[in-house]
């Protein structure tokens, strides 16, 4: 079934369409959340949330790119999973090395106190990505985005886990570069 054709049925609160998307974006919704939270069950709650969450939202919202929509939905609440796991443990681990690798490029939250500043530092990001050469750009979307390890991430783009690891070290440079010219200082 077409994208459209699910978001119809989501228009006229056919349950059906539920069973379509499962179908269709289940496993890469449940990936996207298990590459943050490194756990099935994790996984599968946070998928079975975004399934709630996608239909308490469409309507009014009528998303250009279904899979993408849904993407973001479960890697919200997969983020958020995370942050009440790693409260109640108070410390980090492997799930978070992502945020403690860009933490010396980004400014921290407490100084992104209203949301103007973070709206603008995210559209900062995304014009960096978007002026990376593809290969960096797939490698950074992957990691930053979709949680993926260096492992991962060597596996799909053709290149061992340690280059991985250097590129995205060189990215990361380029990004407090990119973020320091544009005012944002970490």
């Amino acid at each position: 079934m077409q994208d459209e054709e699910i978001i119809a049925l989501c228009f006229r609160k056919n349950e059906s369409a539920i069973d379509e998307i499962s179908g269709k974006y289940g496993a890469y919704c449940r990936k996207v959340a298990e590459n943050i939270l490194r756990n099935p069950e994790d996984a599968e709650e946070c998928f079975n949330s975004a399934l709630l969450a996608f239909w308490n939202c469409v309507p009014p919202e009528k998303p250009e790119n279904l899979r993408v929509f849904l993407a973001k939905i479960t890697r919200n609440l997969a983020l958020n999973k995370l942050r009440e796991k790693n409260a109640e443990k108070r410390g980090g681990n492997e799930n978070t090395a992502f945020f403690d690798e860009l933490s010396e490029c980004i400014p921290s939250g407490e100084s992104i106190e209203d949301g103007f500043i973070a709206k603008e530092l995210c559209e900062s990001i995304n014009r960096f990505a978007k002026n990376l050469p593809e290969r960096e750009r797939k490698i950074f979307i992957r990691r930053y985005f979709f949680m993926e390890t260096p492992e991962e991430i060597g596996k799909l783009c053709a290149v061992s886990a340690g280059n991985a690891s250097v590129i995205l070290h060189r990215i990361r440079r380029k990004l407090r570069k990119h973020l320091e010219k544009e005012g944002f200082a970490p």
